[in-house]
């Protein structure tokens, strides 16, 4: 599957999550199926692939209770190893889930301890991130919640949720650091109800931040489609706002656990056109997989599934290209009148006036079809590769 047109290259900026490919295989039934994977052989291998960057959390270069000694070791191993390949790291974030210290959560755990130490292992990973030239750090809050309802006071837990951004990104601009965040919304799992669990509520929580500008999100596509959203009107919300800082990319099959299938294996419909989006706007980041190699799946079969990826990517790419450069798409799309949707409603210098008495052919519009079914099956044409 190498040297073909859907074989990666750097400027197609696929980064991979150190934790990804270094999965192990456990779940809630079993113990893992793989052995521990060091970060500077993830690095190692993904370059092989083709990969361009990565990211990682601090505790996929070494372990939470690693001595000092240690620490130094495992970065060492993890920097040589980016030196040595050219692969970049793109973005970082913390291990604020893992330790049973944040069984309640890290930034909004009732016990105040817990808070100030999370903080700390935030700031941390923050020098880690600058030192190594990430642009972006990612934040998961998946401990941030509760399973009942007297537990958390929600609305303490989100001054407490503000209060710790505040204070991390006063921590970026001390530091003079150029690092902007990315919040991960995600519905459920683990907690029973986990707080900021859609773009929606993460876009109303950075408004009320001190430094709302360095502040994004980084959209999941299995987070928004086991809530059964839709994964490109979210991205599409997020770069209205301004704040689509980075991408998650996976396979989801609907309102499942969330199953992490390598990008294009779940929901390959809606996959499409998260290509297509992303294909055509501004969005500069890193295409970011988020995935998980199956644990039926030996350590070959871990780079067969990253590959995957990358290759689907590339091969959605190519028919979203021939899709938007297909003359009788463009036709549908004048027919369906999208390009009509660009268009202002009121006319420059017009105000409520001009349609304040406006009286359409309401029959002949309500008679009209919308000329979309047309439009929607040549997109599964070129999906299908029958075009």
């Amino acid at each position: 599957m190498s040297g073909d047109r859907f074989t990666p290259a750097p400027e197609d900026r696929f980064s991979f999550g150190i934790w990804t490919v270094g999965w192990q295989g456990a779940d809630v039934f079993g113990p893992g199926t793989r052995p521990p994977m060091a970060a500077d052989r993830a690095v190692r291998e993904l370059a092989r692939i083709g990969a361009y960057g990565v990211n990682f959390h601090d505790n996929d270069v070494f372990d939470f209770d690693a001595t000092a000694a240690e620490r130094d070791e495992r970065l060492a191993a993890f920097r040589k190893a980016l030196d040595e390949t050219g692969l970049v790291v793109t973005t970082a974030t913390t291990n604020l889930f893992s330790h049973p210290i944040f069984k309640d959560g890290a930034f909004t755990a009732n016990d105040r301890d817990v808070r100030r130490f999370a903080l700390r292992k935030v700031m941390d990973n923050l020098d880690r991130a600058a030192e190594l030239g990430a642009r972006t750090y990612v934040c998961w809050g998946g401990r941030e919640g509760a399973e009942s309802g007297a537990a958390k006071d929600v609305r303490a837990a989100l001054d407490r949720y503000k209060e710790a951004f505040d204070v991390l990104g006063a921590y970026v601009a001390d530091q003079g650091y150029d690092i902007r965040f990315a919040i991960e919304p995600k519905p459920n799992e683990p907690r029973g109800d986990i707080l900021l669990p859609t773009v929606g509520h993460a876009l109303a929580f950075i408004g009320e931040l001190e430094r709302p500008e360095t502040v994004g999100l980084n959209p999941e596509v299995g987070h928004e489609e086991m809530a059964g959203l839709n994964y490109a009107h979210g991205l599409a919300q997020a770069l209205w706002h301004g704040k689509l800082f980075h991408i998650d990319l996976n396979g989801q099959n609907g309102p499942r656990y969330d199953q992490d299938l390598r990008f294009g294996a779940g929901n390959a419909r809606g996959a499409f056109w998260v290509v297509d989006l992303i294909e055509n706007s501004d969005y500069d980041g890193p295409i970011h997989f988020d995935f998980k190699p199956p644990r039926t799946e030996d350590d070959a079969g871990v780079w067969e599934s990253a590959r995957g990826c990358m290759r689907n990517w590339l091969i959605l790419r190519e028919k979203v290209r021939a899709f938007r450069a297909d003359p009788e798409v463009q036709e549908a799309l004048r027919d369906a009148r999208v390009d009509e949707l660009a268009a202002p409603t009121l006319a420059e210098g017009e105000d409520w006036r001009a349609v304040r008495d406006f009286t359409p052919d309401i029959a002949g519009l309500a008679a009209r079809g919308s000329a979309f079914e047309r439009l929607d099956q040549l997109a599964l044409e070129h999906l299908y590769g029958t075009r």
